[in-house]
């Protein structure tokens, strides 16, 4: 799955922050007008995140990425999206930059997911040695990020 575009992205991003954060304070505090100026603020901050994921380096995109992550998806349990999540713009950008923000392991299902095939194709790209299985099961979401770099043209600076 190719990495996503930056528009793509920062509305996205933009979009989630509208639902998960300003459309909630708007009704909190009636209709004010100072959330329109923080949508304004969160437009631009959104196009500059997507900038630096897409096309910054690894450092910038990592922190960022876990900024968004960790704000956007607060929980007390491990951070385990659907597996639609994955083929979206942030989801597709996560895969390719950092491979999974928290998780040492992904199930086979994930890691189809975050490379857009079946658990069977994963299967068997860890049987031909092309993902790397992990010791307690699963895949090693270093090796998905890594597959993805190599199908995308990207030399893998891991």
């Amino acid at each position: 799955m190719p990495p996503p575009e930056r528009a793509q992205l920062a509305e996205q991003l933009a979009r989630l922050l509208d639902i998960r954060l300003l459309d909630p304070l708007e009704i909190l505090l009636d209709g004010h007008d100072s959330v329109d100026a923080l949508r304004t603020v969160v437009r631009i901050r959104a196009a500059s995140w997507a900038d630096r994921i897409v096309a910054g380096d690894d450092q910038a995109a990592v922190g960022v990425i876990m900024r968004v992550v960790s704000t956007l998806y607060p929980g007390d349990g491990p951070f385990e999206p659907p597996l639609d999540w994955w083929r979206s713009p942030l989801g597709r950008a996560v895969a390719w930059r950092v491979g999974h923000p928290t998780a040492t392991t992904v199930s086979y299902a994930v890691a189809g997911a975050m490379l857009g095939i079946t658990r069977q194709g994963v299967h068997d790209l860890v049987n031909r040695g092309r993902l790397a299985r992990h010791p307690d099961g699963g895949v090693v979401p270093a090796s998905v990020r890594d597959r993805l770099h190599q199908l995308d043209g990207r030399v893998d600076h891991a």
